[in-house]
């Protein structure tokens, strides 16, 4: 089976590093482990962090909205996107290409928020080389035999389709060294209270306080700290 391909895009301005005091949430997983359940309950909780929604050539899948798990767009629509520039990567899986918006996150970061993006482990390797600080997660399944369950009783895809996936499977989970914090959906509350609290962690790392609380730190008279000096060293 063919792997993915991405492609990552810069834009003129400098991609590395924030583009302002919101946070880049790049969450993974193996087809059927969960994750879009996990993100959706999340949002229900803490509906400031913006999802980002991806264009993609596939058809839609039953009770899929336009606009709301994708942008389905023609596969000369997505060619003549991508030549303008205005993905942040690109994938082709399974012969359906798929691509995050470039200029609606940079807007949605410029203005404080936290976007978090549903991604695969190549997009987020991608996403990570533009956005140093995003924080990575990646869902587990707790076996991949809970897993092959997990995709019959969808019933969405024929025996040779979740085989397929399965076997994706395997290759997706060799990667989960490469994310920042793992969690196991083996109970779907405590999975999603440990994605909760990645996301509080996050917005307490240094850099991020700093940004959104700039004027209590302005008053506490800490600074961002120069070179050589540890983070957190008062401005004198």
């Amino acid at each position: 089976m063919s792997q993915p391909t991405h492609a990552a895009t810069r834009s003129g301005s400098d991609l590395h590093g924030p583009a302002g005091p919101g946070q880049v949430f790049l969450v993974a997983a193996p087809s059927g482990a969960g994750k879009s359940s996990l993100v959706n309950a999340l949002l229900e909780q803490d509906p400031s962090i913006r999802l980002s929604v991806s264009f993609t050539t596939r058809a839609p899948r039953p009770g899929e909205v336009d606009g709301r798990e994708y942008h389905f767009v023609s596969a000369e629509e997505f060619a003549q996107r991508r030549s303008r520039g205005e993905f942040l990567e690109t994938a082709e899986v399974h012969g359906n290409w798929y691509g995050t918006s470039r200029r609606w996150i940079e807007q949605e970061l410029s203005q404080g928020a936290d976007v978090l993006l549903e991604i695969d482990w190549q997009g987020a390797r991608q996403i990570k080389q533009l956005f140093a600080q995003a924080v990575g997660v990646f869902i587990l399944p707790p076996s991949l035999e809970a897993l092959r369950a997990r995709l019959e009783q969808r019933g969405q895809d024929p025996p040779a389709v979740i085989a397929r996936r399965l076997a994706a499977a395997r290759s997706e989970i060799e990667h989960v060294s490469e994310f920042d914090f793992v969690i196991i959906n083996e109970h779907f509350e405590r999975a999603l209270a440990e994605l909760a609290a990645v996301v509080t962690a996050a917005r307490r790392r240094y850099a991020s306080q700093a940004a959104r609380a700039a004027d209590v730190f302005e008053r506490l008279g800490i600074g961002r700290a120069r070179p050589g000096q540890p983070p957190g060293t008062p401005v004198k």
